[in-house]
C-alpha cells in the first residue's frame, strides 16, 4: 500500500542549513533512531500512551498542521460547529502517536501473537478476489493504522506490492523501508512503478495503493471527494480496467471495543466498463474516492486531514489553502 508519513524532514530539506547533506541527516536520523527504540523496548501500553502523548505535543506545537487539519474539517464537514471540528482533528493525532508506537513494534510481533494488536474482517473478501486469478489492487488511505495493514497481511502469508515515496532523509528511509518489508512486502517507488505495478498485477499478485493524496495533472484526474473536486490519481482505474484486477477496499481500524485494529476487507468493487475508456476511468475513480469517503465518514478522526487534499485546483478556481 502506499505509505506516506509526516515528515519532519520536509522542513529542512532546503538550502537553510550551512550543514553538509550527509551530516545533516545523520544528525536528524539519531533522535528517530533512539525514538524508535525506546518505544520499541516500552510496554505495548505505555508505548501506546507515550506515542499518543507525541500525538497530542504535536497538536499543541504545530499550528500548520492544526490549520490545515482544520481548513480541511471546514471543506469536508462544513455542517459541522468549530468545536466539533477540533475534536476530531485533536483525536486523529492521537491517532497517529497510537500508530507511530506499534510501527515501532513490528519487528516483535509474529503471526501467532501479531492478533494482540490487529485481527482480520473480511478475509474471505481478499481470498474471492484472489481466486479471480487477475492480481489484487488495495484500495486504501491514510485512515486508521495503515502501516499496520500491509504488515498484517504479509506476516499472514500475503506478501505484497506497496508504492510509496522514499523520504527525505536516506537513513531515515532505509529504516522505515526495512520495516514495511520484515515479512516479504517489495516496494515500488512511486515516481517509478507503472512497469512493476503492471507486471505484479499480470503476475497475479498483490498492490496496495493509497488514493487519497493530492495530485497533479497530467496523472491525476478531478472527481469530487466530499461534494469538492479533487485531483485525483487515475492509475488505479486505469490499471483495472486494463488487466481486470479486482479492486478490494482494504483499511485497518481502530476498534475501541476490543482495544485493537481491525483489518476490514470488504467485497470487490463492481467496476463501470461501458467501452469508453476515458469516461470508465473518471467513474471509476469517483467510485474509488465515493468509497473512500463513505469510510472517512464513518471513522472522521482516524483519517489523515492534516494532508492538503484539494490543493491542485481545476483551472480557473482560486486556491483553497
Amino acid at each position: 500500500m502506499e505509505a506516506q508519513t509526516i515528515n519532519p524532514e520536509t522542513a529542512t530539506s532546503g538550502d537553510d542549513s550551512s550543514l553538509p547533506a550527509t551530516l545533516r541527516h545523520r544528525l536528524e536520523y539519531v533522535p528517530v533512531w533512539v525514538l524508535v527504540h525506546v518505544l520499541a523496548v516500552l510496554p505495548r501500553p505505555l508505548a501506546r500512551l507515550a506515542g499518543m502523548s507525541m500525538g497530542w505535543a504535536v497538536w499543541l506545537l504545530f499550528g500548520r498542521l492544526r490549520r490545515v487539519g482544520m481548513r480541511n474539517q471546514q471543506i469536508a464537514f462544513p455542517e459541522k460547529s468549530r468545536r466539533a471540528r477540533r475534536k476530531i482533528v485533536r483525536r486523529m493525532f492521537l491517532h497517529l502517536g497510537r500508530q507511530l508506537a506499534e510501527f515501532c513494534k513490528l519487528p516483535q510481533y509474529t503471526r501467532e501473537n501479531v492478533s494482540e494488536v490487529i485481527i482480520y474482517d473480511g478475509i474471505e473478501n481478499f481470498e474471492a478476489a484472489q481466486a479471480r486469478g487477475k492480481g489484487v489492487l488495495f484500495l486504501t488511505a491514510h485512515l486508521g493504522g495503515w502501516e499496520l495493514s500491509s504488515f498484517m497481511h504479509s506476516i499472514h502469508g500475503h506478501a505484497m506490492h506497496i508504492v510509496a515515496r522514499g523520504l527525505d532523509n536516506p537513513y531515515v528511509d532505509r529504516l522505515v523501508r526495512r520495516y514495511r518489508t520484515l515479512h516479504g512486502n517489495r516496494i515500488f517507488d512511486k515516481d517509478d512503478y507503472a512497469r512493476g505495478l503492471l507486471k505484479a498485477i499480470r503476475d497475479g499478485e498483490t498492490v496496495g495503493i493509497l488514493m487519497d493524496t493530492n495530485m497533479t495533472p497530467p496523472q491525476g484526474i478531478f472527481a469530487d471527494f466530499f461534494g469538492v473536486p479533487a485531483c485525483t490519481a487515475s492509475g488505479l482505474a486505469r490499471v483495472a480496467l486494463r488487466t481486470q484486477a479486482a479492486v478490494l477496499p482494504g483499511f485497518a481500524f481502530w476498534d475501541r471495543q476490543i482495544g485493537k485494529y481491525r483489518l476490514h476487507m470488504a467485497p470487490a468493487l463492481s467496476l463501470v466498463r461501458s467501452g469508453d475508456d476515458e469516461a470508465d476511468v473518471i467513474a471509476n475513480t469517483r467510485l474509488f474516492n465515493q468509497t473512500i469517503e463513505a469510510y472517512v465518514r464513518k471513522y472522521p478522526d482516524q483519517w489523515l486531514w492534516v494532508h492538503r487534499r484539494w490543493k491542485t485546483r481545476p483551472a480557473g478556481e482560486p486556491p483553497l489553502y
